[in-house]
């Protein structure tokens, strides 16, 4: 089996933390998987022990990847004997003939446009009716998102394996002092200081102007005398033009902290040191960092849109992506530690049940299925 792991971006986020995790799982699982990478990445992989196709050039730069994903990568694959190619990030090539499967990470690109750029949004659109029409198999993270597909495109579900991300309880667990300290430094956070934590990318799916407005207000309501817990927005920065101005806005005496990326390393200490995770979302695929902070032992809240309440489950506190619903929700997560305790444990509990290798064993599945479909066609 090949995947092309070629649209790993430089920064290690999405589909680049999706393979790095499910690689290994599918190597320990049996299967015979072989990476293409760009050049930058294949010791990365060969450190992970995943074997990468050798003498293999790929452009550097967006369009001379895809490019070369449509008119390099079928030749590329037919001569190393591909029994099938796993595109991992909504894209496949057109000239490939042989079994297919291609993962489709969300269709907010159709229910909601308005989340994405010009040019990504229409470009993903065409990529998942390509997918939709042509893949053996569709891979999704949740059932939310077949259903999705289902409705919005008339993908037939048993061309749809859902593949629930995992979370690797190694790196994501609760952490100690000294993990805490370290990402305490990291995001700019005196030693002690109470916080509530926000990992991802400020795009305008996660909702973070609401979020700081509402802990704006959730502050105002806590007890007189009690030091205002900072807010941390950690991950990149995106294309949200309303957060600016509710940054702008944040009252003095309160502080909020834009550390950027931090290393993955300091994650766990990061989030499960927080007194909140809030993760706001107006929908997403699935929700990694739902997943990471409840491995962490953290008190999450986020809301019941799309594949998030897959996720969570009870485990989880839920809010309605309003200024107002976050303020509540936060203000009363904030004056009950017991009940944030609660969570914390029950989220531990839940986050146990996502692993790698169980995801790993549903790409196998799906594999399978691709691979009967291309025989039962005619094609190799």
């Amino acid at each position: 089996m090949l995947v092309d792991a070629t649209a790993i971006p430089a920064q290690l986020r999405g589909v680049g933390r999706y393979l790095d995790n499910l690689l290994p799982a599918l190597v320990a699982a049996g299967a015979d998987v072989v990476a293409l990478a760009q050049a930058r990445d294949r010791q990365h992989f060969a450190e992970l022990g995943i074997d990468c196709l050798p003498g293999v050039s790929v452009p550097a730069g967006r369009l001379g990847r895809l490019a070369w994903e449509q008119y390099g990568l079928p030749g590329v694959a037919a001569r190393a004997g591909a029994d099938l190619l796993h595109s991992p990030h909504y894209t496949s090539p057109l000239r490939w003939t042989g079994p297919l499967a291609v993962t489709v990470h969300d269709a907010t690109f159709f229910s909601n446009p308005e989340w994405h750029t010009r040019a990504k949004g229409p470009f993903f659109r065409a990529a998942t009716r390509l997918a939709a029409r042509r893949a053996d198999v569709c891979i999704v993270p949740a059932q939310a998102t077949a259903d999705e597909l289902h409705s919005r495109l008339g993908l037939d579900p048993d061309r749809v394996q859902v593949a629930h991300l995992g979370v690797d309880t190694g790196l994501f667990r609760p952490p100690d002092d000294a993990a805490r300290a370290r990402a305490r430094a990291a995001a700019g956070l005196e030693p002690d200081e109470e916080f509530v934590a926000f990992l991802g990318t400020l795009e305008p799916r996660k909702n973070v102007p609401a979020l700081i407005r509402g802990w704006v207000a959730a502050c105002a309501t806590l007890q007189a005398g009690r030091r205002p817990p900072a807010l941390v927005l950690a991950g990149g920065a995106g294309w949200d033009r309303e957060l600016e101005a509710a940054v702008a806005a944040v009252p003095a005496g309160l502080r909020l902290l834009r550390p950027g990326y931090l290393p993955l390393a300091d994650l766990p200490g990061l989030l499960g040191a927080a007194a909140v995770v809030a993760y706001p979302s107006l929908g997403e695929g699935f929700g990694l960092p739902v997943l990471e902070a409840m491995a962490c032992g953290a008190a999450v809240l986020t809301t019941r849109r799309l594949a998030l309440p897959e996720v969570g489950g009870e485990a989880v506190a839920y809010a309605e992506p309003t200024d107002d619903s976050i303020a509540d929700a936060l203000g009363w997560l904030l004056s009950d530690p017991q009940l944030r305790e609660q969570l914390g444990q029950a989220g531990l509990a839940r986050a146990a049940r996502f692993s790698w290798a169980a995801c790993a064993e549903a790409h196998l599945r799906g594999y399978e299925h691709a691979l009967r479909r291309s025989r039962q066609e005619g094609r190799r």
